[in-house]
């Protein structure tokens, strides 16, 4: 059996910091899929709804808050959190009601309203919670374990700041013309490099914002998909792992590694085994990707990202950076969106807006950014606590 879904609508609301309610940027993207697909709401079978935790409790019932906010029509509703993997749990709840034959048509949402700054714990006292602790005892933010990652790959692979640099330079030139980025700014390596000191050895341009946004897709079974176009984008693949036990990488939010005494490692990595579970469902490689989107919370974790999706061999992705491979016009060209690089971070957003990019690069409409004949493309990222998340779309 075919586990092919078609991409009947893409549609986004831009990233920024705009003061308003997630609840009208949500319905703002989910209007526009809807129109990009041709469909009426009436004719929507399922909401499933990316979770916000920051937006109070309609954030916490988000299928059902824009399936309100649309017009209440019966569609069934699902609500689905797992930090930055929350986009792919939603995509994956909706695909399955679709591959299973309950829903023909379906509508995925994610939208957030960022506080200003770097993300900070949740409410109330939770001595149990890592996410709790390591706020509350250590201080760690977001921006510290990036600072490790960045002083890991330097540590094991010589990556120097000027490597890291011309990751933001190359993903600010990606999202210069995209309408739907938050920051259209070309910068050079002095620009981040002169940027002010965040988590060694990151600077400011090397981390991501925070921000406000909104996407959504209009996803269908193949034959109600042939009924309103000829030649739809496919999800072929959608990947929600979890590691393997022992992971013995530092994972954000905990303060430590599983213990590996007595246990051998698992054959694949945690974050190699995100990328490679959606590739063996594809039945596809990392050489048949046509581009990737990949979560780039910093400009050091891009480059870990081009081996763990297996662009490179372990210890390369500088040199894959700096031969242009991973630039428009390169051989597998990575964020052509601009990336979190030039969006920001809205959490159950950003996996839903990898998909809208593919969608728009494999059918040419990409417009100042497009990926000369696209065919493939593979996204990845990870939310708290192990929930991977990846999608392969094709054509």
């Amino acid at each position: 059996m075919s586990k092919d879904v078609a991409v009947l609508g893409v549609g986004m609301h831009p990233w920024g910091k705009w003061g308003q309610s997630f609840i009208s940027y949500g319905v703002k993207a989910a209007q526009d899929a809807l129109k990009d697909a041709g469909v009426e709401w009436k004719d929507i079978q399922l909401v499933a709804g990316g979770d916000t935790i920051r937006n109070g409790y309609p954030g916490f019932v988000a299928g059902a808050t824009f399936a309100q906010a649309l017009g209440w029509s019966g569609a069934k509703v699902s609500s689905s959190y797992g930090a930055c993997a929350t986009g792919a749990q939603a995509i994956s709840v909706a695909r399955a009601n679709i591959l299973a034959g309950l829903c023909d048509v379906a509508l995925v949402i994610g939208a957030d309203a960022a506080p200003k700054g770097f993300f900070a714990p949740t409410g109330g006292r939770r001595p149990e919670d890592p996410d709790w602790l390591r706020f509350h005892v250590q201080g760690i933010t977001n921006p510290t374990y990036f600072g490790l990652y960045a002083r890991r790959r330097m540590d094991l692979y010589g990556a120097t700041q000027e490597d890291f640099a011309a990751v933001k330079v190359k993903n600010s030139k990606h999202g210069l013309h995209n309408p739907n980025a938050r920051y259209r700014k070309a910068v050079a390596i002095e620009d981040v490099m002169g940027s002010v000191l965040v988590a060694d050895p990151l600077r400011l341009l090397d981390i991501c914002a925070t921000s406000d946004g909104a996407a959504a897709l209009v996803l269908s079974s193949m034959d109600f998909a042939r009924k309103h176009t000829t030649d739809p984008v496919k999800i072929s693949a959608v990947s929600t792992v979890t590691p393997v036990y022992p992971n013995d990488i530092i994972e954000m939010p905990n303060l430590a590694t599983d213990s590996k005494a007595g246990v051998g490692l698992p054959k694949i990595g945690f974050k190699e085994s995100i990328a490679h579970r959606a590739y063996e469902e594809a039945g596809l490689g990392p050489d048949d990707m046509s581009l990737a989107e990949v979560y780039d919370l910093s400009t050091a974790l891009e480059l870990d990202w081009y081996e763990q999706i297996g662009l490179c061999a372990a210890g390369d992705a500088e040199k894959l950076l700096r031969d242009g491979e991973t630039s428009l016009g390169g051989r597998v060209p990575v964020n052509p969106s601009g990336g979190l690089a030039c969006f920001g971070e809205a959490v159950p957003a950003q996996a839903i807006a990898q998909v809208c990019e593919l969608t728009w690069q494999l059918r040419g409409q990409a417009d100042g950014r497009q990926v000369e004949d696209a065919k493939a493309g593979v996204t990845v990222n990870q939310g708290l606590f192990g929930h991977g998340s990846s999608v392969i779309c094709t054509v």
